[in-house]
């Protein structure tokens, strides 16, 4: 029989704890407010079932950081309704808020995150005029790097594919880590410019060199895998900055037989693409978040 304060086995009785205080109290959650923009994810290359499966893992990994939010997908080159149109998905928010009687003067119908590691002008052109043609009022943030979340998922998904160390921490070595790294990107000049910091922060962490080369021009991964070997690396391993659908198919596989070296899954959907995504709309809606405690972008 037990009574009032517990029962007569003489066991302890496991209590509430107190509510934390100070600065060691946790955090309380963030959720998104009623009428807070839309999240739009603006997904480059072309639509597949597969792309967009990662699109929907990454906008689940930003809910998470910001539960609450109004979260869809929008293809630079959609078409249909499988796929559509960043375009028309902006359009539709836009009359989804008119008709609920949301005040477009008060905030945007929807925040455009462009789904890219670096800078590609030529596609943000095209992002861009898409956002304009919807007329829906909607704002652009930038690209999602530099960031030292992405050195570190590129870092990830080099060890995964067992060219690199898991852990700078630890003092064991990987029998195939590789002793020079090509940085993978499209965009351009100021692509690789961007990548380079990305490199930098990357390098770092792997004492290693690490020089950024355009995927997209041809002979530049050999001319840099060429550049490294010269200065004495002789295991080469050529690692994605991308997160994977700006990237046409097979030409990552190209290169990396062209340059002789291993290579790396792209970014895909690790969580920090999540996180930044996250973190690009809590700042633009001016909501602050689990997401902006991340860090700021690197300009």
């Amino acid at each position: 029989m037990s009574s009032s304060t517990g029962p007569d086995n003489g066991l302890p009785v496991r209590m509430p704890r107190p509510r934390q205080s100070g600065r060691h109290r946790r955090p309380e959650p963030v959720v998104a407010p009623d009428g807070a923009p839309a999240l739009v994810l603006a997904v480059p290359g072309a639509p597949s079932g597969a792309v967009r499966s990662l699109a929907e893992e990454i906008l689940s990994i930003a809910r998470s950081e910001l539960p609450g939010m109004d979260a869809r997908i929008g293809y630079v080159d959609g078409q249909d309704e499988e796929f559509p149109a960043l375009e028309n998905v902006l359009a539709q928010i836009a009359a989804e808020r008119a008709a609920a009687g949301v005040d477009a003067e008060q905030s945007p119908a929807a925040i455009v995150i462009p789904l890219l590691a670096g800078p590609d002008a030529a596609l943000m052109r095209r992002v861009r005029q898409a956002v304009l043609n919807s007329g829906s009022g909607a704002e652009l943030t930038d690209v999602l790097g530099p960031h030292p979340l992405l050195a570190e998922g590129v870092h990830v998904r080099l060890s995964e594919a067992g060219l690199a160390r898991a852990d700078r921490a630890r003092l064991f070595t990987v029998a195939t880590a590789a002793d020079g790294i090509i940085l993978a990107t499209v965009g351009g000049e100021e692509a690789v410019q961007v990548a380079g910091i990305t490199g930098m922060l990357l390098a770092a962490r792997l004492a290693v060199p690490v020089l950024a080369a355009p995927l997209d021009e041809e002979g530049a991964i050999a001319r840099t895998a060429e550049q490294l070997t010269s200065s004495g690396s002789q295991h080469l391993a050529l690692a994605p900055c991308l997160i994977g659908p700006e990237v046409p198919e097979g030409l990552l596989a190209s290169a990396a037989q062209e340059a002789g070296c291993q290579t790396a899954e792209p970014l895909g959907a690790y969580p920090a693409i999540g996180k930044l995504v996250a973190s690009a709309y809590g700042a633009k809606a001016g909501i602050a978040g689990p997401g902006q405690q991340q860090g700021a972008v690197l300009r």
